[in-house]
């Protein structure tokens, strides 16, 4: 097939007609061109809507109740005006002068006329934002912002139930969100179109369904950005009648950041995108609380396994005390004993020396003395016996610690020494155990 050639000779017109041409359509395009371009200038006025910038200029639809205009201004016009872009939202109104400007088209882009805007300048607030300040204010009077807020939300709801649009990106932001918490509950969703007339009556019958529903906890609404001409069904006085009524709590997400429909002002929480509502839904970050659980348990076993030998080694040293104690007081008790038998033995020899007066003087005084010493010897001697008495091992043990001592009878004082012997034995207070060492811990 070969390409056609540039220019075509020209065809026959329709039999009987006598309209001019006919004519080629390029030549005709840019004559409708040339035609509008020559038309009065004129000035019209109406509402903003879908403002944007391009690369030179920037583009919006002039629209009242009974049409639209396609607009465009070169972005050095509008700079000259110093008029803040961010001005021009959705809802103000404005006055543009300018004419019409047409685009022919060609074999390979469709063809498509503008508004060439010249002159603009704000004319106040648009109908439509004025038809909704004043429902936003109707519906404060009457306290219809405050219900939802007052309900307690459930802070990890075992059941969601979820109002959107069947296809978009909120519920894969939604799905995503839930599962980076690592919420495990169960969503009921209630698909209902989110753009058009039809759509505040079926969000709020999706709502009351779902609040019927026992087992649903919280609600989320949830639609993404566009204009405030597309969000408009979320300021249906009906619907945000319906939301204020409900026993369950709504969190809405109509928009993006900058958007403010008035189911926002009548939910339990307004949240800038069906990600952070998902998240406001479940209150506790699960796989956090998870990952924080299982570092804070480690170092408590940690703790725990310190404390308990920490205390294994003070036993065993306790262990060690009372035998070395009662070693040295065995001695000293010995000695004691050694030198009371010598000081009876210099008494015995103290009243056979006696004769007369000087001998039974002597032997009073030597019996006073051995006496004397006698007593203070077995105090001491008592005193000895109830210090061993006080550290006695069995004392220690009653006390509910534990001896453990290896198949020679020495003391155990470690993991390490438990494990390399394998077969131990534990003493306490009224007797012993054998126990075989299987794991450690």
């Amino acid at each position: 097939m070969t390409d056609a050639p540039a220019q075509r000779e020209r065809p026959e017109g329709i039999a009987g007609s006598t309209l001019p041409g006919p004519y080629a359509v390029g030549a005709y395009a840019k004559g409708l061109k040339a035609f509008l371009r020559e038309r009065e200038h004129v000035q019209i006025h109406g509402e903003v809507w879908n403002f944007r910038i391009a690369r030179t200029r920037a583009y919006f639809e002039l629209r009242d109740a009974e049409g639209a205009l396609p607009c465009a201004i070169w972005l050095n016009r509008l700079e000259a005006l110093s008029l803040p872009p961010e001005t021009l939202v959705d809802g103000a109104r404005i006055v543009i002068a300018g004419g019409l400007d047409y685009y022919p088209g060609s074999r390979t882009s469709s063809p498509g006329f503008s508004f060439d805007v010249s002159a603009l300048r704000i004319a106040g607030e648009g109908d439509l934002l004025a038809q909704l300040a004043e429902l936003r204010r109707k519906l404060a009077q009457e306290g219809l912002f405050e219900p939802q807020q007052l309900l307690a939300r459930p802070l990890l709801p075992r059941t969601i139930g979820v109002v959107t649009g069947e296809s978009g990106k909120a519920r894969d932001d939604i799905l995503a969100a839930l599962g980076r918490r690592g919420w495990a509950g169960r969503l009921v969703w209630a698909f209902a179109p989110v753009q058009d007339r039809h759509a505040a009556p079926a969000i709020s019958a999706a709502l009351q369904d779902l609040a019927a529903t026992p087992q649903i906890e919280t609600i989320i609404v949830a639609r993404g950005g566009g204009s405030l001409a597309d969000l408009f069904a979320f300021c249906d006085e009906t619907l945000c009648r319906t939301v204020a009524l409900l026993r369950v709590p709504v969190i809405a997400s109509v928009g993006h950041h900058t958007d403010r429909t008035l189911i926002d002002d009548v939910a339990a929480v307004s949240c800038s995108t069906p990600t952070h509502a998902a998240e406001a839904a479940v209150g506790l970050d699960i796989a956090e609380a998870r990952g924080a659980l299982a570092r804070h348990g480690g170092s408590l076993a940690r703790n725990a396994r310190g404390a308990v030998m920490g205390r294994a080694r003070r036993l065993a040293a306790l262990g060690r005390v009372p035998n070395e104690y009662v070693t040295r007081e065995r001695r000293r008790l010995h000695q004691q004993l050694r030198e009371l038998r010598a000081a009876s033995a210099r008494r015995g020899d103290a009243e056979r020396a006696a004769t007369g007066v000087r001998a039974e003087v002597l032997r009073r005084k030597a019996v006073a003395g051995a006496g004397a010493d006698a007593a203070a010897r077995r105090r001491a001697l008592d005193g000895t016996a109830l210090a061993l008495a006080a550290h006695d091992p069995r004392r220690i043990l009653e006390r509910g610690y534990a001896m453990v001592t290896d198949g020679d009878g020495a003391l155990v004082g470690s993991a390490a020494q438990a494990r390399d012997t394998g077969r131990l034995r534990v003493g306490f207070a009224d007797g012993s155990v054998d126990v075989d060492v299987m794991e450690e811990s």
